[in-house]
């Protein structure tokens, strides 16, 4: 896909995350948008997938580790066609398949995730027994920069990388942000790259809003044997909703009807001005 077509996905993405969340009154806003181009290069372009059939054997796998940013996943599961984007509106709802945190019931969900640091290690378990079996699908995991706090995931990281496991791709949605606060003031995790590269993972740095760099970043992930890859990318938490972006306070609120009004607005905006550089 062209840079111009996925920038639009992208953004009717992040209007998914703002229905569902506006819908539940609740979730996760701020990271669920600034990983809106991560999940759709890796859902329309990346992932060797069918939401036709999404049992596929050979399927790539992906594991949403820091998964209270459901809202990001399903969104793009929504318009990739694995359900109909009229059902995000009802996340968190009583008797809703869309809960608050991925359940592997959800079509094309492969693991049920929400307790921090643990789906790195269900990922790495999965490229483990590809390996085992010789099969040739990859697998794909999405952590938070203060999930990385967590002891857990060093323990995945160890494992991975003394296992040579060159079929995972693990990444870091690094917005500097989390629930209490700037990560640097919380519990530090920098420097990143320097500590997965400590665990042999072949690290790349990125820009998570330039589809050039995802592109780019993803192929070198694809190309690199005899070690897993670590793709650090450095995002904007909110990206795309002028009064959510870079601020900790939509972590994990819903705005409200006015506050809804305003992100569509912004979101809106990007989209004309999406379709008028496509006109040029």
């Amino acid at each position: 896909m062209k840079n111009l077509e996925l920038q639009k996905r992208a953004n009717d993405v992040r209007k998914g995350i703002v229905t569902a969340v506006h819908g539940a009154k609740a979730g996760h806003p701020g990271g669920s948008l600034s990983a809106a181009d991560i999940f759709t290069f890796l859902y329309f372009e990346e992932m060797n997938i069918d939401p036709q059939n999404p049992d596929m054997e050979e399927r790539d796998r992906f594991v949403l580790s820091k998964g209270h940013t459901a809202p990001g996943l399903y969104s793009a599961l929504a318009y990739r066609g694995y359900f109909p984007v009229e059902d995000l509106p009802t996340l968190r709802h009583l008797g809703s398949y869309l809960q608050g945190h991925p359940c592997i019931h959800i079509p094309g969900v492969d693991m049920s995730s929400g307790s921090l640091g643990q789906g790195i290690s269900a990922a790495v378990g999965m490229a483990l027994g590809a390996k085992m079996e010789n099969r040739d699908f990859r697998v794909y995991t999405l952590l938070g920069d203060g999930e990385i706090e967590e002891g857990q995931v060093w323990e995945a990281a160890m494992f991975a990388g003394f296992r040579k496991l060159d079929n995972l791709c693990v990444m870091v949605d690094n917005n500097n942000l989390q629930i209490d606060g700037p990560i640097n003031q919380v519990c530090s995790p920098y420097p990143i790259d320097k500590k997965f590269e400590a665990f042999n993972f072949h690290v790349i740095n990125a820009d998570a809003h330039d589809f050039d760099a995802i592109r780019a970043a993803f192929k070198e992930a694809r190309e690199t044997k005899g070690m897993p890859t670590c793709i650090v990318f450095h995002s904007l938490k909110g990206k795309g909703v002028s009064f959510m972006e870079n601020s900790v306070d939509w972590h994990g609120k819903a705005p409200n009807d006015e506050e809804y009004a305003v992100a569509m607005a912004d979101l809106d905006k990007i989209e004309k001005e999406l379709e008028k550089a496509g006109e040029q």
